[in-house]
């Protein structure tokens, strides 16, 4: 029995030495895989900084004509990407005061003014948010040994907003020009040496476009059967025509649709959901309808650091978009005063600002809007926009002194009345609701008020909706079928009395 005993504790012993050789050797043989394979950057990093989904600044290369070594693709886009990554690490770095992640984009030396001015601003309850729009670099040496390359950045548009006990004292933009030093260590490009050789304050003024021809009588538009999820799977080109077909036929001109920045592949739009769009464009200049593109929606975000992601997906839909025949106007958010209290007012203001401008630099024909929630709104960064869109849900009893002190606020730009609406819900969750025909009158009054100020304008909406997502109204059955009923078409197909004053005509 003893000899039984050793003989099985003899056999465990065995077999835990071999697996723990095993292990051993598996572990070795991943991490030399590893090694060799070439490994993700900033999975080596403790910052786990991933630049590539966090930070798209606008990037223009001049044309190789460099001094030394002629410079291939690969490189350059090597240099590239560790030149933006050493920008995002520093601005993350001055945001917090933190160091971590300086040591694997500067030499040595670099690095140490950084480690000065962190510990400055840290000493003196100094915070920085900053981020650049774009870089205009020129490659100017490059050595015979590939070691060392010199770059000069011009016309850096770069966004500061300085704290100093979380109280901001300095807001500011600047155009700089920078003069840098690269190093190849490890494999990887540091700065060596950086030098500002010039600033000043960036003038972000834009130029007007002309609205001269602007004659909008419209409608904000999704299919009944998949609202706010328009371009998903349940895209209908033909359901589409459809309902465009009816549009037209009611005296109308135009429609207003929505990208949501999340569904559309944020930063690197979808291009199945671009295609879809375009479609849907498409199916627009077949009914000789024009459209007013609202760029986001269901995007809460304005963080400086998000900037330049989302600067990339206005872009790439607005340069897709921008020549078709369809394309009327730009809308660039949807009720962004909403977000006025929970993400700071300056900061939503500062974001449609220079959203703008972007909009405006890739498309310099169609009109620019913001889609404000209430007049009262309206006239924030009316000398940017061509012209001024408000929503209106409020007291219509109201609507005429609004409309007439909306004039006076905002003399030279015209007006566009781009929501409103009445839902006909009346049942167990709002029993003292709406009817269809308080709706009619309701419609019936506010052409009225249209004709008489000469506006224009985009009601809401064709359809009465079966299902309404949480993320439009919140859980609150009451809100949730109230929303469902705002149509001039109800849940059948049958047009409501409201249909009858669907355009002022």
């Amino acid at each position: 029995m003893v000899g039984l005993n050793k003989n099985i504790l003899r056999t465990i012993l065995i077999a835990s030495y071999i697996m723990i050789v095993a292990l051993i050797i598996a572990g070795v043989s991943a991490l030399f895989s590893y090694l060799n394979t070439g490994a993700d950057r900033s999975t080596m990093l403790h910052t786990e900084i991933q630049k590539v989904e966090q930070y798209l600044p606008k990037i223009d290369w001049e044309p190789l004509q460099n001094e030394g070594r002629p410079m291939d693709q690969q490189t350059l886009n090597a240099l590239q990407s560790n030149y933006l990554d050493a920008w995002y690490v520093k601005q993350i770095a001055y945001k917090t005061n933190q160091t971590a992640g300086i040591k694997d984009y500067y030499t040595d030396s670099a690095r140490e003014n950084l480690y000065d001015f962190i510990e400055l601003n840290e000493t003196e309850n100094i915070t920085i948010e900053a981020t650049t729009l774009k870089h205009n670099p020129t490659l100017e040496f490059f050595s015979e040994d590939g070691q060392l390359a010199v770059i000069t950045d011009r016309n850096v548009v770069e966004y500061k907003r300085v704290f100093k006990a979380e109280s901001m004292v300095l807001e500011t933009t600047e155009m700089a020009s920078y003069k840098l030093v690269f190093l190849l260590e490890d494999g990887f490009w540091r700065i060596r040496h950086l030098v500002k050789e010039s600033a000043d304050i960036y003038d972000n003024k834009t130029e007007p476009i002309s609205v001269d021809n602007l004659n909008i009588k419209g409608i904000n538009y999704y299919p009944q059967a998949n609202p706010w999820d328009m371009f998903g799977a349940e895209f209908s080109a033909d359901t589409i025509s459809k309902d465009f077909k009816i549009i037209k036929e009611a005296g109308l001109n135009s429609v207003r649709l929505f990208v949501q920045y999340d569904d559309f592949g944020k930063a690197h739009v979808n291009p199945i959901k671009l295609e879809k769009l375009k479609k849907t464009l498409d199916v627009a200049e077949a009914h000789n309808l024009k459209v007013v593109l609202t760029l986001f929606d269901f995007y809460g975000d304005y963080s400086v650091m998000s900037w330049t992601l989302n600067q990339r997906h206005a872009e790439t839909i607005v340069e897709a978009l921008k020549d078709h025949n369809a394309l009327l106007a730009w809308d660039i958010k949807n009720e962004p005063n909403l977000d006025f209290e929970s993400r700071q007012k300056d900061v939503v203001i500062a974001w449609l600002d220079y959203m703008i401008d972007l909009v405006k630099s890739v498309d310099n024909v169609h009109p620019v809007t913001i889609g404000w929630s209430n007049a009262q709104s309206a006239s924030i960064l009316k000398d940017k926009v061509d012209f001024v869109s408000f929503h209106y849900y409020e007291d219509l009893e109201k609507l005429d002194n609004t409309i007439k002190t909306m004039k006076i606020e905002i003399p030279n730009k015209p007006l566009v009345l781009q929501e409103f609406g009445m839902s006909s819900y009346s049942g167990f969750w709002k029993p003292f609701g709406s009817s269809e025909e308080d709706q009619a009158n309701y419609h019936k009054k506010i052409q009225e008020q249209i004709a008489a100020h000469n506006l224009q304008f985009m009601s809401w909406t064709l359809y009465d909706f079966v299902k309404i997502p949480e993320e439009v109204v919140g859980k609150l059955p009451w809100r949730k079928n109230a929303q469902k009923h705002f149509g001039f078409i109800d849940e059948k197909g049958n047009y409501k009395p409201s249909f009858n004053y669907i355009s002022k005509e």
